[in-house]
């Protein structure tokens, strides 16, 4: 019997608010159908700190740059993909600060566009489970 591959996964995420509005990703994995958002982020490169990774990331997926990030909260997740593969996913979630850019859509990344959302906005979007709990604990 072939054993199927399992694999873990660190990334970090951020969360930015400005004007009452958080700042969002699409995925841009077709198969989701409406199509998913998530806090702007990614995985965490050999030798990188999770803080630098969030302002890589940011800065890759929306071209917004960030900085004093602040460690909000942290999860992991085991999933099996529809191919078999398990993933174990470790989420570190940091608030950051604005520092300047405007937004501009990631070619040929993980995601499709990046937008500001109300929290009530947000809410209503096909929001990553993780997402959605952070967005409860950080916005009022």
């Amino acid at each position: 019997m072939r054993q199927r591959r399992q694999y873990s996964s660190s990334r970090a995420y951020g969360v930015l608010v400005r004007n009452n509005e958080v700042l969002l990703v699409q995925s841009s994995n077709p198969r989701y159908n409406p199509p998913i958002w998530w806090l702007p982020g990614g995985g965490i490169d050999f030798g990188e700190t999770p803080t630098e990774a969030l302002v890589r990331e940011f800065d890759e997926e929306t071209g917004i740059a960030v900085h004093k990030p602040v460690l909000v909260h942290a999860d992991a997740d085991v999933r099996t993909r529809p191919n078999g593969e398990k993933v174990h996913t470790i989420r570190i979630i940091y608030t950051c600060e604005y520092v300047d850019g405007e937004i501009r859509f990631e070619s040929d990344g993980t995601t499709a566009m990046a937008q500001w959302f109300t929290k009530q906005e947000a809410m209503e979007l096909n929001l990553a489970e993780y997402a959605r709990d952070v967005l409860e604990m950080v916005m009022n």
